[in-house]
């Protein structure tokens, strides 16, 4: 017993004096950082704002997305989930149906000169005339919540709030593949409402003033952008107490013609026109 105690201190001195398992670096201070992190912080995407449109003060922005020079609006709440097509002007629809009150409406992509339209929680994809807004049938949506929707012309490209981005058939609502979304912290979650521009995707991160540049063949962040304070670029700022109440940043358009991406947020009260430097 002597023997084994005395084989234990010296154990326990030869640790200490290489420093090993002790959780510090070679400058001995603590470290938590992991090692070779094959995803490095994604760099920052700066911008400016160039112009800002009034837009439905109602409106509780779920889908958003730019198509023959018109804002295409899906939004949410039970009993005031809308599809509208909207005057960038005026912040007015020149079409609009209203969903069911049993519906909570969410992202919204166009693809095949068919409208299709996400619910939350209800398992139902609607699809419409993109011209008309006549309903053409109903699909279902089974993995999990409906959040947001983009395409990248043959695939809808679907998030439920998760990490994972799902590239579904438009036309049977079958998942064909999964990308998982990280970053330098690991997986993404809370990937909210998309827009795919050029290859990438841009997603909202719910109940945050972030938007990221997701690279879609490797499922990497490649640039992030801060978004706070833009309201208060339009002189209307509002309080911590506005924001906890769910009147997040979420819409996000890109209008190819001018290179311009359309901000806004659920019932804000503008648009915002802008430009990635």
């Amino acid at each position: 017993m002597r023997t084994n105690k005395i084989f234990a201190a010296l154990s326990i001195l030869f640790l200490a004096s290489c420093g090993c398992g002790n959780g510090t670096n070679n400058n001995g201070q603590g470290s938590n950082t992991i090692p070779d992190n094959p995803n490095p912080a994604p760099p920052a995407i700066t911008y400016s704002v160039i112009k800002a449109y009034p837009h439905d003060t109602s409106s509780y922005t779920e889908g958003l997305f730019w198509q023959n020079n018109a804002l295409y609006e899906s939004t949410g709440n039970y009993g005031n989930s809308q599809l509208r097509r909207n005057n960038l002007l005026t912040g007015q629809p020149d079409k609009m149906i209203k969903l069911g009150k049993e519906f909570f409406g969410e992202g919204i992509s166009l693809i095949n000169n068919k409208l299709y339209q996400l619910t939350y929680k209800e398992k139902k994809v609607f699809v419409y005339d993109a011209n008309t807004f006549s309903k053409i049938k109903e699909l279902e949506w089974t993995t999990g919540e409906g959040w947001g929707m983009t395409h990248n012309d043959t695939e809808l490209i679907i998030s439920n709030g998760s990490s994972n981005l799902y590239f579904v058939d438009p036309e049977t609502f079958r998942v064909k593949r999964i990308t998982g979304v990280t970053d330098n912290n690991g997986p993404l979650t809370y990937l909210n409402e998309l827009e795919y521009v050029n290859g990438s995707v841009y997603a909202n991160i719910w109940q945050t003033n972030t938007i990221v540049k997701i690279d879609l063949v490797t499922g990497k962040v490649i640039g992030k952008m801060d978004m706070a304070g833009l309201l208060d670029k339009n002189g209307t700022p509002k309080p911590d107490e506005w924001y906890q109440d769910g009147n997040v940043l979420n819409g996000i358009a890109y209008d190819a013609t001018k290179n311009s991406f359309y901000i806004t947020g659920k019932d804000w009260p503008a648009v915002f026109e802008i430009k990635l430097n």
